[in-house]
Parts: C-alpha cells; sequence; structure tokens
C-alpha cells in the first residue's frame, strides 16, 4: 500500500509530494477522529456488553497516531522529497522515517495492552468465577512486551535470532530451576478452565483437608477451616488431586441423621415426632422437606435415618446437633426408648461336676481340702514333703 502511494507520488516536485502527503495523513486523521471512532462510540453505546466500548476506547488513539504518522514515513520513502533535503536518505530515515513506525508500534502495544486489561477487570465484576482473570492479564502483559522489542529490533535490522536462541538455553534453565513454580502456575490455570471451584466454595481434599476457598493465587490456593486456620495448598497439588466441591452446582446440602428405636414401637407416631422437630428447626430448610427412611432391622434397634437439608456445608454439624439434643429430649418425654445393646449371659453346670463351687485357689484353700501344695506340709499325712541329701521321701 505504501508502495502504491509513494508511486502516486512520482513526477510531483518536493514541496507537492510534501503537501499532498500531509494534507492526506492529517485529513485522515481527522476523519478517523471525527467520523470512524465516534460513529463507532455512538453505536457501541447502544449494546448490553461493555467489551466493544473498550475496544473502541483503547484503539482510538493508535488509528489517529498511525494515519497522522504513517505521512512522515511516506516521505521518507518518495524519491523527490528525499532528493531535495540537505541529508542522506539515509540519516532521513533514522530520524523521521523509522521514529515513525516506532510511535506506531508502541501506541498499538500499549492500547492493546490496556484493551487486555480493561477487559479483564470487566470481567472480575461478574463475579467470583472470574477472579483468576488477572493471571492471563499478566500473562498477556508479557507477551506483549516481548513481542514489541522483538519488533523495534527487527526495524533496525538487528538479527534477533541468536537472542532467540539464548532465550531458549535461559528458558530451559529456569524451566528446571523453577518447575515446581511453573507447575503451580499451569495447574492454576488447569483448575480455572476446568471450573473446578472459584472464591466462596467448600472444598474437601483427598488428603483430608477441607475449608472454604478465600484466595487463588498463581501458585497457591488458600483456604480458610472450620478452625479458622489457613492453609496453602500449591496449585499442582490441587490439580492432581480428589477435590470435592460442596458447594457445587448449588449451595445446599443433605445432612443425615442416623436413629435407632426400640422394637414394638409406633412406628407413625414416631416418624411424625421426628419430621416435625426437623421442620421446626431453623437451620433445616423447608424445600426439600424432611423426611424419614426405614434403613434396615439391627441387632437392638429399628434402624432409622432422617433426611433434610441445609443452606451450605458448614452448617451441617451445626444443625445436626440441635437436631440430635431435640430429638432426644423429646423422644424421652413421649416414652419411646432409644435402645442400647444388651447381653444376657446364662450360666450352667458342666454335667459331672460338682454343684458346690470350687474352693479358693490359695495355698490355704488347697490345704483345707485335702491336696498337698508344694513347700506346704501336708497334715493330713503327717508327713511333711522334703528332700533330704537327694533322696526324696514320698508322701
Amino acid at each position: 500500500m505504501i508502495d502504491a502511494v509513494i508511486g502516486l507520488l512520482d513526477g510531483l516536485s518536493a514541496w507537492q509530494a510534501t503537501l499532498v502527503v500531509l494534507a492526506l495523513s492529517l485529513g485522515g486523521a481527522l476523519i478517523a477522529e471525527m467520523v470512524v471512532i465516534r460513529g463507532a462510540s455512538r453505536l457501541v453505546r447502544r449494546t448490553d456488553t461493555q467489551f466493544d466500548n473498550i475496544v473502541v476506547r483503547n484503539i482510538r488513539w493508535p488509528v489517529v497516531v498511525s494515519v497522522g504518522l504513517v505521512g512522515i514515513y511516506v516521505l521518507t520513502r518518495t524519491p523527490a522529497v528525499v532528493e531535495s533535503t540537505l541529508i542522506t536518505a539515509e540519516q532521513l530515515d533514522t530520524f523521521f522515517g523509522r521514529p515513525s513506525l516506532v510511535v506506531i508500534i508502541v501506541t498499538w502495544a500499549w492500547a492493546l495492552n490496556n484493551l487486555v486489561t480493561e477487559a479483564v477487570e470487566e470481567v472480575k465484576e461478574r463475579g467470583s468465577r472470574f477472579d483468576f482473570a488477572p493471571v492471563f492479564s499478566n500473562v498477556w502483559t508479557l507477551v506483549v512486551a516481548v513481542g514489541t522489542v522483538a519488533a523495534l529490533l527487527r526495524l533496525y535490522n538487528i538479527d534477533i535470532t541468536p537472542l532467540l536462541g539464548a532465550a531458549g538455553v535461559a528458558g530451559i534453565a529456569v524451566g528446571f530451576a523453577a518447575k515446581d513454580t511453573v507447575a503451580n502456575f499451569f495447574g492454576g490455570i488447569a483448575l480455572y478452565f476446568d471450573d473446578t471451584y472459584k472464591l466462596g466454595d467448600y472444598i474437601v481434599l483427598d488428603s483430608g483437608e477441607a475449608g472454604t476457598v478465600v484466595e487463588v493465587g498463581i501458585r497457591s490456593t488458600t483456604l480458610m477451616t472450620r478452625d479458622e486456620v489457613l492453609v496453602t495448598v500449591p496449585n499442582s497439588a490441587l490439580n492432581a488431586a480428589k477435590i470435592v466441591n460442596e458447594s457445587a452446582p448449588q449451595r445446599r446440602r443433605r445432612i443425615r441423621v442416623p436413629i435407632g428405636v426400640a422394637y414394638g414401637t409406633d412406628l407413625d407416631e414416631f416418624e411424625e415426632l421426628v419430621v416435625g422437630i426437623a421442620e421446626e428447626e431453623s437451620l433445616v430448610l423447608d424445600s426439600p422437606k424432611p423426611r424419614m427412611r426405614f434403613r434396615r432391622f439391627g441387632d437392638s434397634a429399628l434402624e432409622y435415618e432422617l433426611l433434610c437439608w441445609v443452606a451450605s456445608p458448614t452448617r451441617r454439624a451445626r444443625a445436626t446437633h440441635e437436631l440430635n439434643r431435640t430429638i432426644y429430649t423429646a423422644l424421652a418425654a413421649r416414652g419411646i426408648e432409644i435402645p442400647y445393646p444388651k447381653r444376657d449371659l446364662t450360666v450352667t453346670n458342666v454335667p459331672g461336676e460338682a454343684d458346690t463351687p470350687a474352693g479358693p485357689s490359695s495355698p490355704l484353700g488347697r490345704e483345707e481340702s485335702g491336696e498337698a501344695v508344694e513347700g506346704v506340709p501336708n497334715e493330713t499325712d503327717g508327713v511333711p514333703s522334703e528332700t533330704d541329701g537327694g533322696h526324696e521321701h514320698h508322701r
């Protein structure tokens, strides 16, 4: 396109070419500002989304600056202008042509970076689901910075191939040295795209840790346990672990309260009593309604289970506590027994043995029963048991 414009200027004098190029550049900049940008601004105000407003707002100055400065670059390439100046074509390009392109590149880089940053802020306001979005803003800033530097070096004919090779070696070295950090970073990105959890969710890990997500960072995720202790877990470990999100897809959770009653209990009365207690408990949700389930015939009791719902996972323990207290008091007041294991032992005599119990197993008891005890004389025989000179006197 630039070559085509330069071809159209061929045959004009230096001052004519300069006037034509400046007129086109300034006129194009004014048209871009007054017609294109303002017209687009009026159109995007009618839409519900803010992203188009962000785009128009951030490309305004890059478009105007680019249209204005491209004329200066064209003049440095126009033969009539180059031949009429006191400096060489190379100097003209060095002081006017390339600086114009530098300003255009930097302006667009700045605009693109701001565009993504504002878009990320807009996304964050849509809920805690997108709290991890600033990570992408930081990555984009790094990409824009590297791309801008590479474009500027290329503009001045600086070979970036050795720099790319050195950057590759340095990247490998950094990757090995900071492999845990890199693993945590990409683990966090994977968790974000998988929508595993968000701020405020109550999660349980397969290692036993459980808590509310209070912070999601580039390297790790922080949990607040029920004991109000902060637990920091690396994102790489979370990415490899089994995570139970008890706050998704909805925050309400069902609790199960096991209850056992004695055989012979009026089941209709018992079920009605327990369901009524659950319905009156403030921590229990009205919908879905509480209900009782007869699970099995136990060894000592009829085993029931009360099923009801609470608003969040953190309320389960408190609701179970209140229900257990109230149910115990109500059953005791109604005279409904909560049984516990009992064992009846029956002692019988073995056929052929004496009915009288055996005497005590002490030496004195054995003397009274007429048994000989080692080291104790047997008075019934009248001869003590002893060893004399190696000859044993038998009793």
